[in-house]
């Protein structure tokens, strides 16, 4: 399968600790690693390691990031051509913190995108519709705003099935997708302290694909329009660290659309994704495998 992915793709420094940080105090890092990350990043890794050949598009990469990216993805089955190497500017990073089922990230991305528009100069590249009208299905971040638009706008016009993530009910985004995945950071982003089963409906209704809402480790819900809405309990592993988690649930799904899944298959199998990338660290530099995430799906009857 050919799939295309338009989105974040950054540099991303984790580091593992036996503990949380406690102010003024000392904290071993266990393990620490240094990989291509981002929403985008991260799900064409996990596909490419499931079989499918991706090609991505989306955010500049800067000097500082130019050679990790190229080595991240040599001998893989994702195309980096379209991708625009920027030596004007340092690249984007993060920095995550890690102990068990816990993570806190930072960095420069509210810095990076204010920037953007206060300059006018964008790091990132406008959607190229020859690239979407190569695929079978896309994967598309909101957070590139009207340019994510508009390569939803692209897909739509090419008769081309995507997923997107943690965008609002009513944005056009959400309207047209085949799968939207709302992670519980985005619905207190956008919505504040509201409950995921009064969320949900708004987002069935504004949308004819399916809506799936996460909640970690937790229980979760999804449906579509017209629907009952349905639960999925994750599936039980050791978790060593729950980094690239949403990005990897997000891969599943994409997988799953192009591959024709029905929507309680597909949950299931992008469960079963994010259920193997939690059971390792770092996820990103040993992905999910096809037969590891058929086995753990299959665990399941």
């Amino acid at each position: 399968m050919k799939i295309y992915l338009y989105g974040m793709i950054c540099g991303s420094n984790s580091f593992r600790l036996g503990s949380f940080p406690v102010p003024d105090e000392y904290t071993e890092i266990q393990q620490s690693a240094r990989f291509i990350g981002g929403e985008t990043g991260t799900c064409a890794t996990v596909l490419s390691s499931l079989g499918a050949k991706v090609k991505i598009d989306g955010t500049h990469i800067g000097r500082n990031t130019a050679s990790l990216a190229r080595e991240h993805f040599r001998g893989t089955s994702v195309d980096i051509s379209s991708l625009t190497f920027d030596d004007s500017f340092e690249g984007l990073e993060d920095y995550i913190l890690i102990t068990g089922d816990i993570r806190t990230p930072f960095g420069s991305f509210g810095h990076f995108f204010s920037e953007a528009y206060e300059s006018g100069r964008k790091h990132w590249n406008e959607p190229k519709s020859s690239d979407i009208e190569w695929c079978d299905a896309a994967a598309i971040d909101e957070c590139l705003r009207e340019d994510s638009v508009r390569a939803a706008e692209m897909c739509i016009a090419a008769g081309i099935p995507y997923v997107t993530i943690d965008c609002k009910y009513d944005s056009f985004i959400h309207r047209h997708a085949a799968v939207t995945v709302i992670s519980g950071e985005a619905l207190a982003m956008h919505y504040g302290s509201c409950e995921r089963e009064k969320m949900l409906p708004l987002y069935m209704e504004n949308s004819s694909g399916l809506t799936i809402i996460t909640n970690g480790g937790n229980e979760f819900f999804y449906g579509r329009k017209g629907q009952e809405i349905k639960r999925f309990m994750p599936f039980r592993v050791n978790v060593v660290s729950t980094l690239g988690a949403g990005d990897t649930f997000k891969a599943g799904c994409t997988y799953a659309l192009a591959a024709g899944m029905a929507d309680e298959e597909l949950v299931k199998f992008a469960s079963a994704c994010a259920g193997v990338a939690v059971s390792r660290y770092p996820s990103q530099l040993c992905p999910p495998k096809l037969e590891e995430v058929t086995d753990l799906a299959e665990s399941r009857r």
